[in-house]
């Protein structure tokens, strides 16, 4: 929710780790790095964190689910989502749907691949189509707490009931068994969750399935679509995500997304891209006669203006200016929408879904203004930008905190959540709170954080990857890229240790709130630990306690929070 946060009085000096004196730590900190002083205390009981997964309702599908290769959880193989040798075998996904009768041609698919801002495009393509009252199904991931999240279902975009998805599994289930068996086990947990989901939406008779590409595009096991199943492809941005599984460069990158382009099937670009990663795209649509609409068109006049918390709700206010002349020729004016999906980079996504949502319109499907405006407004994605609620704060244990929970996990991403914390709360002050995968960027992700300046302590931690630890960066590993990032950025930072402890900020002198640290504070531990640390942080150098403690680096950290929400 949104809080009025004073500027920050504290400085930023740029000091090299090997040149900090300890003469030059300020009292507060000096305070603070003495786990046997007096002023430390037993605080007020946090509940720990809880990995426990929300059931699905469906007992036997998570077991038969969980004997099936998870590649979320075990990594991806090296080349495996191009379109060659090294591949996934798509052949194999489209013997298993044959087998099911090939639910995916019984609907109109929008199919969306891209390295960031799939998920949100998905949410704001499908609420539109809901809001002009289609049946919609839509199939995304990966979850936060509940595979059952990946799938909803008709005009209600809530996830599909455990029920409905246990009866759909048991229906298929011997179809399921045999497709195994004759594929010697090669089929994947992600192959037979997309061939249950598409069988479901065509059992449900959703009009319309929206379809977020699980790796890259060409060999993704949702790449089962031909031209006439096909109402639009959509590709949001290319980045260096997944760079192994994906061939090495951008441009194998651009290719493998550009898989998902059918004959003469419209596609709608996101963007910006890089202007030869653009004509690799382009290129394959010119080959297939794909007419191509472009949200980073010259006539996309669209324009973020502020950030409002005022009906107790974040949103940002936004027009919506298209006169696009292309392929397609396309135009909408939406004047003062509200969007709770919030930053810059939503706005674009927003944009991106509204392309879409006209490109279906030229194909004369009925799409009014009105159901494009309420489509978008309503739009909205646990775990982006996801301000908790007082109550939220409340049930962790600390009352009156501002926390922010966002699934970022790529440079990219670190960045937009940056625009997106300057915008809305300009000078804030911050703790970050970070876990991370051991296959991303994370040099990259500190950096981009630390630009925002304005830090007062990153807490490292430790989470579950789908389930397991085999994927976990350990969180010292994970303070050395950062440490390696301050060192690049001359930035000054202070090891502090282990958060093993609490701090009680009324038992601070007046003269220790009033003076700045000259470093940020690094600091490990679980993450219930961190969080306390982070607030204790905050509240320790205001009066006011002011500031924001944002939980990012992947979805499953979010989860992890949220877990505990349910304890």
């Amino acid at each position: 929710m949104s809080r009025a946060l004073p500027a920050s009085p504290f400085s930023r000096v740029g000091i090299e780790f090997a040149q900090i004196p300890i003469m030059k730590v300020s009292s507060f900190t000096a305070l603070l790095l003495r786990p046997n002083n007096p002023l430390f205390a037993k605080s007020r009981a946090l509940p720990r964190a809880s990995c426990r997964r929300i059931s699905t309702e469906a007992p036997e599908m998570d077991a038969f689910m969980e004997k099936l290769k998870n590649y979320e959880k075990i990594g991806v193989p090296k080349g495996a989502g191009t379109d060659s040798c090294d591949g996934f075998d798509l052949g194999r996904m489209r013997r298993l749907l044959h087998n099911l009768g090939n639910p995916q041609s019984k609907f109109k698919a929008i199919h969306i691949a891209g390295t960031k801002g799939k998920g949100s495009t998905a949410a704001f393509i499908s609420s539109i189509l809901r809001a002009e009252g289609y049946s919609v199904g839509c199939y995304t991931s990966p979850h936060i707490r509940s595979i059952r999240e990946r799938i909803t279902l008709g005009t209600s975009g809530e996830a599909v009931p455990g029920k409905s998805l246990d009866s759909h599994f048991h229906k298929i289930k011997d179809e399921l068994d045999i497709a195994i068996e004759r594929e010697k086990g090669h089929l994947s947990q992600f192959e037979v969750f997309t061939a249950i989901a598409l069988s479901l939406f065509s059992e449900e008779r959703v009009q319309f399935a929206v379809v977020e590409a699980g790796l890259g595009g060409a060999r993704d096991a949702t790449n089962v679509f031909t031209s006439s199943d096909l109402a639009a492809a959509i590709i949001t941005n290319i980045g260096e995500e997944h760079l192994a599984a994906l061939g090495g460069s951008l441009q194998s990158i651009a290719v493998a997304k550009s898989g998902i382009i059918k004959e003469e099937r419209p596609l709608v670009l996101g963007g910006p891209f890089l202007p030869h990663i653009e004509s690799i795209i382009r290129e394959k649509a010119l080959s297939l006669c794909s007419p191509v609409v472009s949200a980073s068109d010259p006539g996309n006049k669209s324009v973020l203006k502020g950030f409002s918390g005022a009906r107790q709700v974040p949103h940002q206010l936004c027009d919506i200016l298209l006169l696009i002349e292309s392929d397609l020729h396309v135009s909408i004016e939406l004047f003062d929408l509200q969007l709770r999906l919030l930053g810059s980079h939503q706005l674009q996504n927003a944009v991106t879904a509204t392309c879409a949502a006209l490109c279906l319109r030229e194909q004369g499907w009925k799409l009014s203004d009105t159901s494009i405006r309420a489509g978008l407004e309503s739009a909205y994605l646990v775990g982006r930008s996801q301000f908790l609620t007082s109550k939220e704060a409340d049930k962790l244990g600390l009352p009156g905190a501002t926390i922010l929970l966002d699934g970022a996990h790529t440079k990219e991403s670190a960045q937009a959540l940056v625009d997106m914390v300057k915008m809305a709360y300009f000078d804030a002050r911050l703790v970050v709170v970070v876990a991370m995968a051991n296959d991303k960027d994370h040099t990259g992700f500190a950096r981009a954080l630390l630009s925002r300046g304005c830090l007062e302590a990153v807490c490292f931690t430790e989470v579950d990857i789908a389930g397991d630890r085999s994927r976990t960066t350990s969180s010292s590993l994970l303070k050395c890229s950062w440490i390696k990032a301050c060192s690049e950025m001359d930035v000054g930072f202070l090891d502090c240790g282990t958060a093993n402890y609490e701090l009680i900020e009324d038992q601070f002198p007046e003269s220790s709130r009033n003076m700045g640290s000259e470093s940020i504070l690094f600091v490990e531990g679980s993450l219930v630990d961190s969080i306390r640390f982070g607030h204790e942080v905050l509240g320790a150098k205001s009066a006011s306690g002011s500031g924001i403690i944002i939980v990012t680096g992947s979805l499953h950290i979010v989860s992890a929070v949220l877990g505990c929400l349910e304890t």
